[in-house]
């Protein structure tokens, strides 16, 4: 999943021009590149102080404008299926409207990001780019984020599961339809494991847990 998890907005768009680079080609396992053809969704949302902190408060993005305090954004809504597999890049794709990009920002805030999002992962949803979008905000919106991850003053420092246990709770949901991602014992992202019409579900066997025994949320600024 190395290759899904790259969250540098100038990277998004390198990878989003390159279309044979190993990030763009990667398969964990043959998927079905057929419009439609997944089991479920999978709701990244990566911890903004974690990825402006690693990359050096990355001016390409306004993820990191200290002014905005950004806690959990979207990286993306991705079709994935139950053995691990995903498809990519599934339809040839025109370029999102800017009046789109400009309302998904606030939550998803980088344009590069939002562009490479759709030609990548929301051309496999079998959805026209309204409604594709329209679900992401939908999929964003009803996930209830626990008070301490909201906008915490200080690093904290837990365990994995305590995460996917709380997220578990707000949300009224098991903890199997949730992820904590990590980087050397760093909080990165929860992903929520969703159906195609947004209920919480359990995430397929083949999706990655973080194994640290305890991680570190960055404060946000």
């Amino acid at each position: 999943m190395f290759c899904r998890k790259i969250f540098s907005a100038l990277l998004v768009i390198v990878v989003s021009l390159l279309p044979g680079s190993a990030c763009a080609k990667r398969r964990s396992n043959s998927a079905d590149d057929t419009p439609g053809s997944f089991d479920y969704y999978l709701l990244t949302l990566s911890w903004a102080p974690e990825f402006c902190a690693t990359h050096g408060g990355n001016a390409s993005s306004s993820e990191c404008d200290v002014q905005r305090h950004f806690g959990l954004v979207v990286h993306g809504l991705w079709p994935e299926n139950n053995d691990g597999s995903y498809p990519q890049y599934c339809a040839p794709a025109q370029p999102v409207a800017q009046a789109t990009v400009q309302h998904m920002l606030p939550i998803m805030p980088a344009s590069g990001l939002i562009q490479h999002e759709w030609a990548t992962h929301g051309t496999c949803s079998g959805l026209d780019t309204q409604t594709y979008f329209g679900d992401v905000e939908k999929a964003f919106r009803q996930v209830q984020i626990p008070s301490e991850y909201r906008a915490p003053a200080q690093p904290i420092s837990v365990s994995p599961a305590d995460i996917e246990q709380k997220f578990a709770e707000a949300n009224h949901a098991p903890r199997s339809a949730f992820r904590v991602s990590c980087s050397n014992a760093e909080f990165v992202a929860v992903e929520v494991c969703l159906t195609k019409d947004l209920q919480y579900r359990q995430c397929g066997p083949g999706l990655r847990d973080c194994r640290a025994a305890q991680v570190t949320v960055r404060p946000t600024p």
